[in-house]
């Protein structure tokens, strides 16, 4: 080999392992949109894990894009029409059937096992197959005070017996009797939007209704407009006719502080609410669970959760981000930094609020014992926009009855339009 023809060599090597290097060197990117813009907290835990992941290793870089949490599902849904979705795709657990069915997520790819001890209401599921995982689940539970509840005979209930809708009712009529608190019972009226779902429809689901027949997922016939549904509606409504709970009509401030200001004897409302309340009331507070109507006690389930979208040139690189991020050490970090529920209990035992003995350590056994998942089904959007209407207009006065039988016709329009999203009739 002469003198000429061996530099080349040399130089074509030398120049192979610089490409080799530089490729090692330029791991791809991986696009996350995120709901949580504005939330300082949150955003820096997020952040951290996200950190964490693109130092580990080397064939990926996570590049987060934060949106207000009020315009998020519209800009997902644009992006999904424009065809400019990102890898990975931040999702409300109940909209997850809606846009796993439109085609904007693909099913989860992750370990064998990975998800064995979740909770329930962290994983989202459809069609027999999980397209989403939460780092955090939320419950709903009833804030009492007991010196409250001593004071006027009223028994304290448990995970095992809870109070029975006699019970309940008669416990807000004392309350409201006492002349003490403006009203009994506060529900969180003023609050809007999926609240209403969340928080209310496992009130009907309690006395043995439903927002649709969950064994075809087809109808909402005979579950929104039966027997079971109008008794919850005429309670419901009794509820404001008597002056036992502030209406639709409620100021958000009172919202936000009526109960730890004492205008509220008991207080409808979420784990996150939870540690204020407990700074101004401590060993006093109880988080007590739902009453059981007839038909068994239920709370709502299932927060925001990652998923992988369907065009998504990298769903390996997305999928391996999930499956680090579920770590227990970030499920207690965002537990410790928001004050939401782990979503497995070995993170619950590495959080101060959640660990057995801990001061909401309550909320987990209620997540395990009484979450019920909103419907999953593709045509659960339309639903929850269709019950709010009808629970709000029924506390405003509206005939039970022809309430409920205008929003199971339009709930079963949408279903027929859409041709039955999916499920086989």
């Amino acid at each position: 080999m002469n003198r000429k023809l061996a530099f080349v060599v040399v130089l074509a090597a030398m120049l192979l392992v610089l490409v080799g290097v530089a490729s090692a060197q330029t791991p791809t990117t991986i696009t996350m949109w995120y709901h949580g813009a504005g939330n300082a907290v949150e955003r820096d835990i997020l952040i951290g894990i996200i950190n964490d992941f693109n130092a580990s290793q080397t064939d990926w870089a996570i590049s987060l894009e934060e949106f207000p949490q009020i315009s998020y599902n519209e800009s997902v849904t644009a992006a999904a029409v424009a065809g400019n979705l990102p890898d990975i795709i931040d999702v409300d657990g109940p909209v997850m059937p809606n846009w796993a069915w439109a085609g904007y997520m693909a099913p989860l790819s992750l370990p064998d096992g990975a998800l064995d001890a979740f909770l329930p209401g962290a994983i989202g599921k459809w069609n027999d197959q999980v397209y989403s995982v939460g780092l955090w689940d939320a419950a709903v539970a009833m804030f009492a005070r007991r010196s409250v509840l001593e004071a006027n005979s009223i028994r304290i209930p448990t995970l095992e017996e809870p109070w029975s809708l006699e019970e309940f009712d008669a416990a807000l009529v004392t309350l409201q009797g006492t002349g003490e608190f403006e009203y009994a019972l506060d529900l969180g009226t003023a609050w809007t939007g999926e609240w209403y779902p969340y928080a209310f429809s496992p009130l009907l689901q309690g006395f043995g209704g439903d927002l649709i027949d969950r064994s075809t997922y087809q109808t909402a016939e005979g579950v929104l407009n039966g027997e079971a549904a109008v008794a919850w509606g005429e309670w419901w409504q009794s509820l404001f006719e008597r002056g036992l709970a502030p209406g639709t009509s409620q100021d958000g401030a009172d919202r936000e502080t009526g109960f730890i200001d004492g205008k509220y004897a008991l207080q409808w409302n979420g784990n996150w609410a939870a540690l204020a309340a407990l700074e101004k009331f401590g060993d006093d507070l109880l988080f007590l669970p739902a009453p059981n109507f007839g038909a068994g006690s239920k709370i709502g389930a299932a927060s925001w959760q990652f998923g992988v979208s369907a065009k998504s040139e990298h769903q390996d690189g997305a999928n391996a981000f999930i499956a680090f991020a579920i770590q227990d050490k970030y499920l207690a970090a965002f537990s410790n930094g928001i004050g939401l529920i782990p979503a497995t209990a070995s993170a619950a035992e590495m959080t101060e609020n959640y660990k057995v003995g801990g001061p909401l350590e309550v909320f987990f056994g209620l997540s395990q014992a009484q979450a019920i998942l909103r419907p999953p089904t593709p045509g659960y959007p339309v639903m929850a926009l269709v019950f709010e209407k009808a629970a709000a207009d029924i506390a405003n006065g509206a005939d039970v009855q022809t309430t409920l039988d205008a929003a199971t016709d339009e709930i079963n329009a949408d279903i027929e339009a859409n041709g039955g999203y999916g499920f086989s009739s």
